[in-house]
């Protein structure tokens, strides 16, 4: 093995690990921002769409050339230009073919360019067409007369342009998006004649502020007929900061009873609306909704159809809920970074973009006049030449005849130039006529009159500003077009609740003990007599209307909420009810309830414990629910019981050993969840038997109502005067039951009779 000498090792840059990683990445960094992601102020382009732009331009397609295969095009960029990936170039000329993704077009396509719907369901390039649009003029027509500088390509064989000489702010009309390293850029389209007349308004008037710029550039305006809905103080801030978000709404109409969309927001597709809005019909969440349709062709592009049930459903509100839930109502972010004439990437405000714009069109006008100019005094210079031969006509030819070094003897003999002696040398016999010596004075009439209308334009600053605002005043007029997406003031997009959107009516709900949970219709169905899976019996069965939420606890002592409208009918065997909702291991649901929001409950478990809660703090959103009452191990939550009067009602608790407490409801105290309070004392020494003693029955008593104990075949029978003896304060351990009523099976309220009215 040959052995490096140390002489020529150390030769070899030597860097510490970490600094030549942080370069590299640097470098990296760099060239993603300036040379891939973000565009430049001055064009509003991205060197791949440059690139592209030149090479269409070098092929001669231009907007009134014939149409040649696309990949003629990505194969010539890819050959002399951007040495990258095929598939990602074309792509980048797609995106700047598609009427729905730029706003004013750069290629003319001609073949499958895509659709709203789908944008990369473009054909491969060997099937599509394409050639320069009209207003990729903007960007063309000055580039050969001296405007922009020129760069080596990336093998150095060719010259490319470093910029396009945008004769309009292109980075306003069209937008960008891009992801670079640390970075990004998101600017939205506006239209051209707005964004003109804004130009020529600051040019008259550079102190001028974004609120008076405001005033012609209403706002971005999308290739897509959405309404642009953000309040304009809120569009004037984003201006201002170069950073934001703009929301847009769907166009609709009421067409024969029917909700028809027309116009969808910039980049919503209607494939995706389709389905979130088919989700929702469903799900039950849309019972007014009979159908759906997608009526999208390419005479109306966009047409999405929406049937109510009925004539008596409010289709504006309908549309309101859509545009909350789905991609009818969406946001675009605005985030105005760019290259500028620095070089340095920045998010600039509208009023920095358009200065910085004018100033960067200045420049190239005045290279424009200079470069014409020279061109000018070359030629007049020539023209001189020519004149003095026609008026020295014999001699020079006399000259040309007889003498060996012709340029030599012309120059000393008429103090011609070099240059002018050899167009002299190169005139044609023919030229060498009358006719001609008219046309050169003509044309030197000519040519000096445009010089000096150019030093005019160059050494007069008003001058130079009307020629400026002449310009941009006819390339609107050339390219310009009407507002796409109107701005509107809407009211924010609100959702129906639940109840909103179901039918009312009576409804049974029944819950089987293993947890199989249905819905029927009305309340004169009997629960006991409704068929069950093998094994499986009735667990508890709810009579309420349809709109009411109902609320299910788990042995856990979690509350979990649904709605009848979810559930399955009860012709059936129902559904599992952990189809609708996340249980932990090992519990099930333990009962259920339904009432109104404020109705108050007595919320407790066979520990002893126990509070007062509102039935609307059962209620939650989420699947995997919320605790309400706080349990140890092995202890087991109770039937939440309904409070009809919280300050004459009272508790009525029995416990495994036969003893009984009363007591008024109002001692308990109300709170969201929680253990709660003592309801009767449960000695430890209890706790730690065997068969320890736990809360057994909780019962709500009336005033004036009768208690009635059941043990066995035996009853017992408490007024409200015998109860006394059992009645004291909340958290006592209560009195035992007489012999042979401390087993109780169930426990019974007779509420009092209201008394009879004798009087004739």
């Amino acid at each position: 093995m040959t052995q490096i000498p140390s002489s020529s090792v150390e030769e070899f840059e030597r860097l510490p690990f970490k600094e030549f990683t942080q370069n590299a990445y640097l470098n990296y960094s760099m060239y993603v921002i300036l040379d891939r992601a973000l565009p430049h102020i001055g064009d509003g382009l991205k060197p791949v769409q440059r690139r592209i732009i030149y090479s269409m331009s070098q092929l001669g397609l231009s907007s009134t050339a014939k149409f040649k295969k696309s990949a003629r095009t990505v194969g010539d960029v890819l050959g002399k230009f951007h040495p990258h990936g095929d598939a990602a170039c074309y792509e980048a000329m797609v995106l700047m073919a598609q009427p729905f993704s730029l706003r004013y077009p750069l290629v003319d396509g001609q073949g499958n360019w895509g659709d709203p719907n789908d944008p990369k369901s473009f054909a491969a390039m060997r099937y599509t067409e394409s050639r320069l649009s009209r207003y990729a003029k903007i960007l063309l027509d000055e580039l050969e007369q001296g405007t922009v500088g020129w760069v080596p390509n990336f093998d150095g064989t060719l010259e490319e342009p470093s910029l396009m000489p945008a004769r309009l702010p292109n980075i306003l009309l069209n937008g960008t998006t891009g992801i670079a390293v640390g970075m990004a850029t998101s600017i939205p389209p506006h239209n051209l004649r707005e964004v003109a007349k804004a130009l020529i308004f600051l040019i008259e008037n550079e102190n001028a502020d974004a609120k008076d710029l405001c005033k012609f550039i209403k706002g971005p305006d999308f290739p897509t007929q959405a309404e642009i809905i953000t309040p304009a103080n809120e569009i004037g801030d984003i201006y201002e900061k170069g950073k934001g978000r703009v929301k847009m709404r769907a166009q609709y109409i009421i067409e024969d009873g029917e909700l028809v969309f027309t116009a969808l927001p910039y980049h919503a597709s209607s494939e995706k609306i389709y389905e979130q809005i088919a989700a929702q019909i469903s799900a039950k969440k849309l019972p007014m909704v009979s159908d759906l349709r997608d009526e999208s062709d390419h005479e109306a592009p966009t047409r999405l159809v929406v049937m109510p049930r009925s004539n008596r459903v409010d289709l504006n509100i309908l549309a309101d809920h859509l545009f909350a839930t789905t991609d009818l109502e969406k946001s675009f972010s605005i985030n105005m970074n760019m290259i500028g004439l620095d070089g340095r990437p920045r998010v600039k405000s509208l009023k920095t973009i358009l200065n910085e714009w004018l100033n960067f069109r200045r420049a190239t006008i005045e290279k424009k006049f200079r470069f014409h100019l020279e061109k000018i005094v070359s030629r007049l210079h020539i023209l001189e030449g020519f004149k003095t031969v026609y008026l020295n006509l014999d001699q020079v030819i006399e000259i040309i005849r007889r003498t060996d070094d012709p340029a030599k003897e012309l120059m000393d003999t008429f103090g011609l130039s070099e240059i002018q002696v050899k167009a002299v040398l190169e005139i044609r016999l023919r030229q060498l006529a009358r006719m001609e010596e008219i046309k050169i004075t003509e044309e030197m009439a000519a040519l000096s009159k445009e010089k000096a209308r150019l030093d005019k334009l160059l050494n007069s600053p008003k001058a130079f500003k009307t020629f400026i605002i002449k310009e941009i005043e006819e390339d609107a007029k050339n390219f310009g077009d009407k507002r796409r997406s109107p701005i509107k003031t809407r009211k924010d997009a609100e959702a129906f609740s639940v109840t909103d959107v179901i039918e009312v009516e009576p409804v049974t709900i029944i819950l089987s003990a293993n947890g199989w949970i249905r819905t029927a219709k009305g309340h004169d169905i009997d629960p006991a007599n409704v068929k069950f899976k093998t094994g499986d019996q009735l667990l508890c069965h709810l009579r309420i209307r349809s709109d009411k939420p109902i609320v299910l606890i788990d042995t856990s002592g979690r509350a979990y909420t649904l709605f009848a409208h979810v559930l399955p009918s009860a012709r059936g065997n129902g559904e599992p009810v952990t189809g609708h909702l996340t249980l932990a291991p090992d519990t099930t649901i333990y009962t259920m309830i339904a009432a109104e929001d404020d109705d108050l409950f007595l919320n407790g478990a066979d520990n002893g414990y126990g509070y007062i809660i509102k039935f609307s703090d059962f209620l939650t959103n989420f699947k995997n629910g919320k605790a309400v009452i706080t349990l140890s191990q092995n202890d087991v939550p109770m039937a939440p019981l309904p409070i009809p009067d919280v300050n004459s009602d009272s508790i009525a608790a029995i416990t495994t050993s036969g003893r009984m407490l009363i007591f008024p409801v109002n001692q308990l105290p109300r709170l969201k969840k929680g253990k709660g309070n003592k309801i009767i004392h449960i000695p430890a020494s209890g706790k730690s038997q065997n068969s320890p003693e736990k809360l057994k029955f909780l019962k709500i008593l009336p005033l004036s109502s009768n208690l009635v104990i059941y043990s066995g075949k035996h009853f017992l029978r408490l007024t409200p005067g015998n109860q006394q003896d059992y009645t004291s304060t909340r958290g006592r351990r209560g009195k035992l039951l007489p012999r042979g009523y401390r087993n109780v099976d169930h426990l019974e309220i007779i509420s009092p009779q209201p008394a009879r009215d004798d009087t004739d």
